[in-house]
């Protein structure tokens, strides 16, 4: 591709996340927070109780559980943006950009929820007897708008080309070579080989490795983003002061770093957070429709504590790491100011020689699930789209892509990446805005339910449904 098509997706990426689109996004989460008074706030611990409490799925209609589709959904939301996106964001905006991305990540928790009670609630049952849902259904069936479903199915498959493939295995790729100094060509392959064996059986295979691994690779990376945070405790409240004080002035330059303006510190801070947790994108939902439960509003309780767990502790437990380590603006062996997955390992490194190979290992991990997940998403666009006969060479063709995605350079990646969030997340808006009273409607009838059964609202995860 050349260096002039290259500029202008970048120019356009950057035009799509400019001050209009980032006001839809934030004005949506404020929109949905008002309707549904807090509900993220007041729930907010009953939605992570509930990921631990055990519940009678056995009569419910679903494909996987409801613990295994939240894991799906966190297998497509911990990917390279928790790692090396925050680390993008903060390169280029500053550590304000992560107060902006608390700010998205609060916001929306609701927007996750509405959308993941949309998309159980409009659900279906497809030829082979498998769950199908998601934004396209929730507006095909409650909005009656089938182009706009059909134009957000036809994003979604490209977007899983592109930010669940493409990106992910560009990150591997970079990552690994960098560690290693391994081919990356073979790392494409391997990587091809491991996604083929889990993606091509289908959503119960990809929820059972969500199970296992998900907990494993987020629990490993907080641990040592902990750790460091822990011998570098007396750096805290400083990295706390700059995010603060950087995310309304900007942050000026330091060493390498070219310094930031506030609108930068907003812009990545949004989009990144957005890509970390994917919020509004709709993707969540397309996981949660396969989940065995029999009141939307409940899944929706497990999407509030997915962006909870994406952004507030992992995407801030690695913009902390690069706080407090002091590594912003710092340049490799080659000259080249560190950034991405490069900024993050370098973080690891100068707390102990080693120790960024645990920043490659939560990386690999990340990315590899994120892949799994989001060939779901895309799968079952393309299946709205034409059917299960295509929506199975979709499987081959994602598959194959994994090796592309490792020859694929980083900026022009996540340029595509942040424009197929924007292509996606408009028609998922609408929909979420156009069924608000659906979903008000719906959390009154999930919260009196309770009511009846002389549970306190506090004590929903206490809840069994049969």
């Amino acid at each position: 591709m050349s260096l002039i098509s290259v500029d202008s997706i970048l120019w356009l990426k950057d035009l799509l996340w400019s001050g209009p689109f980032l006001f839809l996004l934030v004005a949506v989460g404020l929109y949905q927070t008002i309707r549904l008074r807090g509900l993220q706030f007041r729930y907010l611990g009953a939605s992570l109780k509930l990921i631990f409490t055990r519940r009678k799925e056995a009569q419910a209609e679903g494909d996987i559980s409801s613990f295994q589709s939240l894991m799906t959904s966190l297998a497509g939301a911990i990917g390279t943006g928790n790692i090396a996106g925050i680390a993008t964001a903060v390169g280029v905006g500053g550590f304000g950009a992560l107060f902006w991305m608390w700010i998205i990540a609060f916001l929306g928790m609701a927007t996750a929820y509405s959308e993941t009670l949309l998309a159980v609630k409009y659900r279906i049952v497809n030829k082979d007897g498998a769950m199908a849902g998601g934004p396209m259904y929730s507006l095909a069936r409650g909005l009656k708008m089938p182009r706009l479903a059909a134009l957000y199915a036809l994003f979604g498959a490209l977007a899983a080309l592109g930010i669940g493939n493409l990106v992910q295995a560009n990150s591997v790729t970079h990552a690994i070579t960098t560690a290693f100094s391994v081919n990356n060509v073979s790392v494409g392959v391997v990587l091809m080989l491991l996604v083929g064996a889990v993606f091509l059986g289908g959503i119960n295979s990809i929820g059972r490795v969500a199970e296992w691994l998900v907990p494993f690779k987020a629990t490993l990376y907080l641990s040592v983003g902990l750790s460091i945070l822990v011998v570098h405790y007396d750096r805290l409240w400083d990295a706390f002061q700059l995010i603060f004080s950087s995310a309304f002035t900007g942050q000026a330059a330091t060493g390498g770093f070219l310094g930031s303006t506030m609108l930068l510190a907003m812009q990545y801070g949004v989009s990144k957070g957005v890509f970390s947790n994917e919020a509004g994108l709709g993707s969540l939902a397309i996981a949660a429709a396969s989940a065995k439960t029999e009141q939307p509003a409940e899944q929706g309780m497990f999407a509030i504590s997915g962006v909870f767990i994406s952004t507030m502790l992992v995407c801030t437990i690695t913009g902390l790491v690069l706080a407090v380590t002091g590594v912003l603006g710092q340049v490799g062996p080659n000259g080249e100011l560190l950034t991405g997955s490069s900024l993050v390992m370098a973080a690891f490194e100068s707390v102990m020689p080693g120790l960024q190979y645990v920043a490659v290992i939560g990386l690999v991990l990340f990315a590899f699930t994120t892949v799994l997940a989001w060939g779901y998403y895309g799968e079952k666009c393309v299946e709205y789209l034409f059917g299960l006969k295509i929506a199975r060479l979709y499987r081959w063709l994602y598959t194959l892509i994994v090796l592309i995605g490792s020859l694929v350079k980083l900026e022009l990646a996540w340029a595509l990446a942040d424009l197929a969030n924007g292509f996606m997340a408009l028609p998922n808006l609408i929909a979420v805005v156009g069924l608000s009273g659906v979903v008000q409607l719906e959390t009154k009838r999930y919260l009196e339910t309770l009511k009846s059964k002389k549970e306190e609202p506090k004590s929903v995860v206490e809840t069994e449904i049969a």
